[in-house]
């Protein structure tokens, strides 16, 4: 599209507005010693190890490529689509936001929320009306209110630096929800309760290291009269301006008054429900410790991968692709898919092993696994060619293989070929 007909037809979602005009005296918008659009958990999920849990599965959720890709008949990768959605999943979301920042923004929101809205701001044509557009810029939103075809969002304007509510249609907002609803979401789920028990734990923490003493001064006498009780009053409220008027906190009693202190621990068994509890989450999410600290194997990391990393991704994707892309686009091939990278959790010892089984059964090419573990391509040309190398081929031979070599490019979706 033209710059003509972008400043025609351009659209942004806080009513239209030419994004260089400030409404300040300054010309820079509104100040903010802390990046407002940053994501931050609520709900108390700040204050335990939910946020742990929650920060681990955004950061691996947005460490996996999203990609607007085109798909063949047989709904197999085959190249890129070079536009706006592909530019903010891959390089830059908007102003504030790299591709990996957004989509760990997208799932902070959704375990803490349970819902996130993504919001595409800035397109070429206006969703509301039409169907056809680019987006060239997407933020995600708290939904505020539900309405049978629209929401009201809550989301970040970059040219105010202020949050603003927006009443926008469902079909022009990815809206999704979280596969995990039922454990992290709900009022009695394992997580809310988790995180109940370990304000019980705070406060108990609070009071057991504040800066009572916990004292019962025993009189010589009996206080069963007022005046009796009037003397106690006042011989307690002596020994308290004794030791707040103490440098170092020193009082005297009479020999015949006795000291009982009471500040010891209660013995309950809160701190084995939430030993529990914790347990209970990891194993209804699929966690364990060993993920969190960095000392999980291969097989651990996959299962992780495979039940909580995939259920999000697919979520996202599929919202995405119903709401960003029409049906005509998906007829013709245009699909929104998600990729991951197999190697990551392999050992240096067993890449070399692939690097041969790949290679020497004509699955990857030299060149493109050496891509895999950080290396430059060689000028070999046939390090671009799918042939083994452990056998002796004719010039003849080595055509015939390049004329049937498929469009370079082939990915691993989650683990799995195209879903499939």
């Amino acid at each position: 599209m033209s710059f003509i007909n972008r400043l025609k037809h351009g659209w942004n979602a806080f009513m239209n507005k030419d994004p260089t005009q400030y409404p300040y005296g300054t010309g820079l918008g509104a100040a903010s010693y802390d990046n407002p659009s940053r994501p931050r958990l609520t709900r108390g999920n700040e204050r335990s190890i939910v946020t742990t849990i929650y920060n681990k599965i955004s950061t691996d959720v947005a460490a996996v490529d999203i990609e607007h890709v085109m798909l063949d008949n047989n709904k197999r990768f085959t190249e890129n689509v070079e536009d706006g959605i592909n530019y903010c999943l891959t390089t830059e979301a908007n102003i504030d936001q790299a591709s990996r920042a957004f989509k760990q923004d997208i799932v902070l929101k959704l375990l803490d929320e349970g819902c996130v809205a993504i919001v595409p701001v800035d397109t070429t044509m206006d969703p509301v009306h039409g169907n056809v557009y680019d987006i060239q810029s997407m933020r995600t939103a708290t939904i505020i209110n539900w309405y049978p075809h629209s929401v009201r969002v809550r989301i970040y304007n970059d040219n105010t630096g202020k949050f603003e509510e927006l009443d926008l249609p469902k079909k022009m907002v990815a809206i999704v929800e979280n596969p995990f609803y039922a454990i992290m979401n709900e009022q009695n789920s394992t997580a809310h309760r988790l995180k109940r028990k370990l304000s019980i734990l705070d406060f108990i923490d609070d009071r057991s290291g504040s800066n009572k003493l916990d004292l019962i001064i025993q009189l010589p006498y009996t206080i069963k009269s007022e005046l009796k009780r009037e003397q106690a009053r006042e011989r307690r409220k002596e020994l308290t301006d004794q030791l707040a008027n103490s440098e170092y906190g020193i009082a005297y009693i009479d020999s015949t008054e006795h000291v009982t202190q009471l500040n010891r621990s209660i013995e309950n068994n809160l701190l084995k429900q939430v030993e529990y509890f914790t347990n209970l989450l990891f194993s209804q999410l699929g966690m364990t410790v060993e993920i969190l600290n960095g000392t999980a194997d291969e097989n651990t990391m996959n299962n992780y991968y495979n039940r909580i990393v995939e259920p999000i991704l697919a979520a996202v994707v599929d919202e995405m692709n119903r709401k960003f892309l029409t049906k005509t686009a998906r007829t013709k091939g245009h699909a929104i898919k998600y990729f991951r990278d197999p190697f990551k959790l392999v050992s240096t010892t067993n890449l070399a092993e692939l690097a041969d089984k790949f290679t020497r059964n004509c699955i990857m090419t030299s060149n493109e696994f050496r891509q895999v573990i950080g290396y430059r391509p060689v000028d070999d040309p046939k390090a671009d060619q799918l042939i083994n190398n452990n056998i002796s081929q004719s010039n003849a031979e080595i055509d015939q293989s390049n004329d049937m070599t498929s469009v370079d490019g082939e990915k691993t979706e989650g683990g799995i070929q195209n879903g499939n």
